[in-house]
């Protein structure tokens, strides 16, 4: 079924909701204030469909000081509904919505001049013409405009008609599912159900979602669209869903629902930005920023004036975090006043310098995706994850590697999706070349230099080890690699090494992958070298992590056994007073001595068995 939204504009008691009563029978102003008022307060959501086309309404108030309202529902119109009465003409806050929705960027327009039957013909000709001309100034695809009246079936039934043959889909397919709610509540014997539109990608029943401004997963128990229940809620929908395991008191009108893994939130983001005709946005000052349906208090950082500029680059600073895309839009408001629209151009928090920066925003606002990796990759040496691109740039992982093999002088692990500077291999040859030059029995895999190089991936990794085997400074001997210049099998020697260690240890050993790490040995090298000192119980294993020189133990369990006979008994206290080991140790020493038949437990303490 072809879904697209069809959201309303223009001045308070211009027949916005009226109108829409007209096409569909839906009463949108139920909440008891806006009937003892009159007025449209929230947004209302209802639906007309025929054949395999549905259109969503989103009918938004009109009165100026409800402009946030407004926007919450306005970022999801596929086209907007321009209501102007016949009588008044445009009005304040017609130019408001008009100048907002321009802003978002919604380009799809239909006119409908209400209250037909209170001019005549000729009058309603003059005022089509002069509204028309009036919204050419805006940047909109005017598809028709009429005049109506709620009163007249044939006009109404004539826009309908009007209205199904439009094609006004916007929104594509991204790289996953994307929901901001625009209202939350909590239904008896259901639980909790939020709102919204969806964006991105398709959702199922069933499917597990992610709430990222609390970081808690959830599954959809229940899907609805238009009031019946669904299986699927496409892009475009206007969709209910029915969450478990969360707290309707936990979820508020903007936050952001998703997949897990794909959005991450910053308290800092950039942007492009416009300002209104004879608005300026200021440098450092405080504005109300809308994105999705959520309002945020946010400082606005300007990067070429430290006065005011009408258009430019801009750093939106807040004290919560943003889950924003590349190239969502954005409003900024001052007060009850729209100043500015923005483009998210930058959602991901980088540490940067301000030069750089600037030459990334220009990228990003030209869509150059190879020149803003290349920048990016200059400022993150150690690697720049293309795991982040469908945020960062709204790119798929097979479109990211493709504008990352189009960049020279970079290594791109294609399976671990990450790029690096092809000269950040230098770090990893000399701090592999360093163990080897200072360890000649060191015997490391690919993975035991990643544990010590995190930022490196082993594709990265095997690319040096390679080059190392070809220079024959290194040989390699299964998954290990070893110094080529020790021709014997070093096995043994390493096995004395370690033992040599645990003796010099005593009675407070190293965990085991301290050791491996200390010796320059792999891990799985070092566990096969333990099993085999403990099978000629050279070594005993106490714990999981705990290796012991037999020589060392067989002379602790004599003193704590010479404890006994001089105190009488064995304990925490008694035993640290003569071995001052921390807890871990004690306890453990005091397990160990339970094996012997001649000792007993008695409470907390050790003692010797008595025979009659």
């Amino acid at each position: 079924m072809s879904n697209f939204i069809i959201g309303t504009c223009g001045h308070i008691d211009h027949g916005k909701t009226a109108l829409i009563k007209a096409l569909n029978g839906f009463e949108g102003d139920t909440t008891k204030e806006e009937q003892e008022r009159g007025i449209t307060i929230d947004l209302s959501f209802s639906n007309i469909a025929k054949d395999d086309k549905n259109i969503a309404f989103i009918d938004v108030p009109g009165h100026e000081k409800l402009v946030k309202n407004m926007i919450a529902g306005a970022f999801s119109f596929d086209c907007v509904l321009i209501v102007v009465s016949a009588v008044e003409g445009v009005k304040p806050q017609t130019v408001e919505h008009l100048e907002i929705l321009n802003l978002l960027g919604v380009k799809n327009a239909v006119l409908v001049v209400t209250k037909k039957d209170l001019i005549d013909e000729q009058e309603l000709e003059q005022k089509l013409f002069e509204i028309e001309e009036f919204i050419g100034k805006y940047n909109f695809d005017l598809k028709f405009s009429m005049g109506v009246s709620i009163y007249d079936e044939v006009s109404i039934k004539d826009l309908k008609e009007k209205l199904f043959s439009l094609d006004a889909s916007t929104k594509i397919q991204e790289n996953f599912f994307r929901y901001y709610v625009d209202r939350v509540f909590s239904v008896k014997g259901a639980g909790t159900i939020v709102t919204g539109t969806v964006l991105g990608k398709p959702i199922a029943v069933n499917e597990k979602i992610f709430i990222c401004d609390i970081q808690k997963e959830s599954k959809i128990k229940n899907l609805q669209v238009h009031g019946a229940d669904a299986e699927i809620a496409n892009i475009s929908n206007r969709t209910a869903i029915n969450l478990t395991n969360i707290d309707a008191k936990n979820i508020k009108r903007g936050f952001v629902i998703s997949k897990k893994g794909y959005l991450r939130g910053f308290d800092s983001i950039d942007i492009s930005f416009s300002a209104l005709k004879d608005k300026f946005l200021h440098h450092n000052r405080h504005y109300s920023v809308y994105i999705g349906s959520r309002k945020i208090d946010a400082k606005v950082l300007l990067y070429s004036s430290e006065d005011s500029l009408r258009k430019g680059f801009a750093s939106i600073k807040t004290n919560e975090d943003i889950f924003s895309i590349y190239d969502e839009k954005l409003i900024i408001r001052d007060g009850n006043f729209t100043v500015a629209g923005g483009v998210v151009l930058n959602p991901v928090s980088d540490p940067m310098k301000k030069s750089q920066k600037l030459h990334l925003l220009e990228a990003l606002q030209d869509k150059d995706m190879p020149k803003a990796y290349s920048i990016l990759l200059n400022a993150h040496k150690k690697g720049l994850g293309l795991i982040s691109s469908a945020q960062r740039f709204a790119l798929s992982h097979k479109e990211a590697l493709n504008n990352a093999k189009e960049l020279e002088n970079c290594f791109v692990d294609e399976k671990e999706l990450v790029i690096y500077p092809i000269s950040t291999k230098g770090i990893i040859y000399d701090n592999i070349k360093s163990i080897y030059t200072k360890n000649q029995f060191a015997l490391l895999s690919n993975a035991s230099i990643k544990l010590r190089l995190k930022w490196a991936s082993e594709g990265f990794i095997e690319l040096v080890l390679n080059e190392l085997v070809d220079e024959v400074f290194l040989v390699k001997d299964g998954n290990l690699y070893k110094n080529a210049n020790i021709k014997e099998d070093f096995k043994d020697s390493l096995e004395q090494i370690m033992l040599k260690r645990l003796e010099e240890e005593g009675t407070s050993p190293t965990a085991p992958y301290n050791i491996y790490d200390d010796l320059d040995i792999d891990r799985k090298m070092g566990d096969d070298i333990l099993k085999s000192l403990c099978s000629k119980k050279l070594v005993i294993r106490l714990q999981h992590n705990l290796f012991i020189h037999s020589l060392s133990l067989s002379g602790l369990v004599n003193d704590m056994k010479n404890i006994i006979k001089k105190d009488g008994y064995l304990d925490i206290q008694n035993f640290k007073a003569k071995h001052p080991l921390s807890r871990k140790y004690l306890i453990t020493y005091l397990d160990y001595l339970d094996n012997f038949s001649e000792i007993k437990k008695d409470g907390n303490k050790r003692v010797f068995v008595e025979y009659s």
